[in-house]
């Protein structure tokens, strides 16, 4: 017997049938970043998208003794790489297109907490931002046009 149940889309579909969203979550980092830079700006871009669209999380986790763990976002984070320039127009286009966005700013690998990070994005202009990385969520294909040039990450 096959179990049904309800798909992100709110369709039904059988436990066999792959998951598709309709939404997109995207990370977008300027390719010229070390390995640590990029693992800890994809790590602050993400931690705050599940405030301000619970959807994405998921259920919590138990492993078969009954541990708890926390819930995760619940689709994929696809993880892109481009240019300056590539972030300075996808992030224009993400704004004009009303997703929701995350920025990452060259200025916050100098700061060391919450408070200094947002000074420090608060006291620069919106098309001046060093962007070093970008989240974008929202429907699928207004995220792709978002992003429109830049690379998968590899």
């Amino acid at each position: 017997m096959t179990n049904t149940h309800e798909t992100a889309s709110g369709t039904t579909a059988t436990d066999d049938a792959p998951v598709r969203f309709d939404t997109k979550v995207a990370v977008l980092l300027r390719d010229d970043l070390e390995t640590w830079q990029r693992l800890n700006v994809t790590a602050f871009l993400v931690s705050g998208l599940g405030t301000v669209a619970p959807e994405v999380i998921g259920e919590p986790y138990e492993d078969a003794d009954s541990t708890p763990y926390l819930p995760m976002i619940r689709q994929p984070v696809l993880v892109f790489e481009g240019a300056k320039e590539t972030l300075t127009a996808a992030h224009t286009r993400a704004l004009s297109r009303a997703l929701t966005t995350a920025v990452f700013t060259s200025d916050l690998f100098g700061t060391g907490n919450d408070r200094d990070n947002r000074a420090a994005v608060g006291a620069v202009g919106r098309d001046a931002l060093d962007l070093v990385g970008l989240l974008v969520y929202g429907p699928r294909n207004a995220v792709d046009k978002a992003l429109k040039g830049a690379r998968m990450h590899f």
